[in-house]
């Protein structure tokens, strides 16, 4: 019994080592922006917590979609780096949405 527990474990092992060598690079799909849609709307609706949305907008292509917007609009890239400036009056009468 040991010795037919051993030889699966070895076979197994042959088996993820000629299959490990031969596989290429994983190829990252575009932004899906459906996907980004449906994950943000499932937020809106509580029916997503925060981790798993974040998540969900990691995998659907999030940052590559908006890298992407900012590459196309010069006076983005000019706002990308910095943080959006707010006035006195927006930022004293802000409630974050929870």
């Amino acid at each position: 019994m040991l010795l037919r527990q051993k030889s699966a474990k070895l076979a197994l092992l042959a088996v993820a080592g000629a299959v490990g060598s031969s596989l290429s690079p994983m190829e990252i799909p575009a932004p899906d922006p459906t996907k980004l849609l449906q994950s943000w709307m499932e937020w809106e609706r509580g029916e997503a917590t925060p981790g798993r949305v974040m998540a969900n907008l990691k995998t659907a292509g999030m940052r590559d979609l908006l890298e992407d917007l900012v590459a196309k609009n010069p006076a983005a890239q000019a706002d990308a780096g910095g943080a959006a400036e707010v006035g006195p009056e927006i930022a004293a009468n802000w409630t974050p949405i929870v």
